[in-house]
């Protein structure tokens, strides 16, 4: 008989032990410390988890990532993103998946908390919808090419990206540069007004967010202190081609040049045959959309309030890609 009930640390090596069996885990103790980090170290709070046993044997487990999401006046709302699941093979087909996930966004509304979102694949698309989720659409896509040949480059890149970044020595490390707290929120207090919501950026935030040396991200400053202005890449191959992601920028409002001029001397060190961002928040010059390839976006109410449209979500590259 299969029991759900919420996980707690006791159950992080039976956890560990299924997500090495079926997500394809490498092993060893760089799992159990990447685990730590996202789901008990993040600034948010620690991820909700929940498990399914069988006769006290741990055979599937789903996870949330708690989230801050913020409106263009100021308030903000507590969320969650739906991430890491998995059931033993030898146990699928009985609907583990869905009770383990309706079961957790029960306890998650007596929580208060107001919405869930994630970028389903397409294998997994069709159960979330069955379960409530609405399909915002794909997320807007936009590259940089940084010569001619970058064309032909793009032209092979319509497939999926490596999923372990390209190391490299370009650029800063964050965990260098993101530790002066009063720095990063005055420049996080100078930014430009968005449209919509978008995740609530705190010092604590981008620090935790960008700072793991496992996902190999970057940071250009436009100047020797932070609070002028800075960008965070990584590169991946994409089939033949090399890309730089852009994967959040902050400049003050008063100086919008200097984003163009950030993501221009990301290419310049990188040497990437394109750049990509995903940014519904305004054009950068040299950037043009592709369409259709951008992660599709889907989100739950928890409490009743409307979700989200598509033009009214701001998120960045940064806010979406899988970690």
């Amino acid at each position: 008989m299969t029991d759900v009930r919420r996980a707690t640390l006791d159950d992080l090596p039976a956890i560990l032990h299924l997500a090495r069996r079926t997500l394809g885990w490498n092993g060893g103790d760089a799992d159990e410390r990447f685990f730590r980090w996202k789901h008990l170290e993040n600034p948010f709070g620690e991820s909700p988890m929940w498990v399914a046993t069988d006769g006290g044997t741990v055979i599937g487990f789903r996870t949330f990532m708690r989230w801050e999401l913020a409106r263009r006046d100021g308030s903000r709302f507590r969320a969650v993103r739906a991430v890491d699941t998995a059931t033993d093979p030898d146990h699928q087909g009985r609907g583990i998946f869905r009770e383990l996930t309706l079961h957790g966004l029960q306890e998650l509304h007596d929580e208060d908390v107001a919405l869930v979102f994630n970028t389903p694949n397409d294998k997994s698309l069709p159960g979330y919808v069955q379960m409530g989720w609405e399909v915002l659409g794909r997320a807007p896509v936009w590259v940089r090419p940084t010569t001619i040949s970058s064309w032909w480059q793009l032209a092979g890149a319509r497939t999926s990206a490596s999923l372990l970044p390209i190391e490299m020595h370009v650029g800063e490390r964050p965990a260098d540069v993101m530790t002066d707290d009063t720095a990063l929120a005055r420049l996080v207090g100078r930014v430009p007004e968005f449209r919509g919501i978008t995740t609530r950026r705190t010092p604590a935030y981008l620090r935790w967010r960008y700072g793991n040396e496992a996902l190999r991200y970057r940071v250009v400053l436009q100047s020797s202190t932070i609070d002028d202005g800075f960008a965070v890449f990584h590169l991946r191959r994409r089939g033949r081609a090399v890309e730089a992601t852009i994967c959040d920028v902050l400049v003050p409002a008063e100086t919008p040049q200097v984003e163009h001029a950030l993501v221009r001397r990301v290419a310049a060190l990188t040497r990437a045959d394109y750049l990509l961002r995903v940014d519904a928040r305004r054009w950068v010059p040299g950037f043009v959309p592709v369409p259709r390839i951008g992660p599709i976006v889907t989100f739950r109410s928890l409490d009743g309030r409307q979700v989200p449209g598509r033009r009214d979500v701001a998120f960045t590259m940064g806010d979406l890609e899988l970690f």
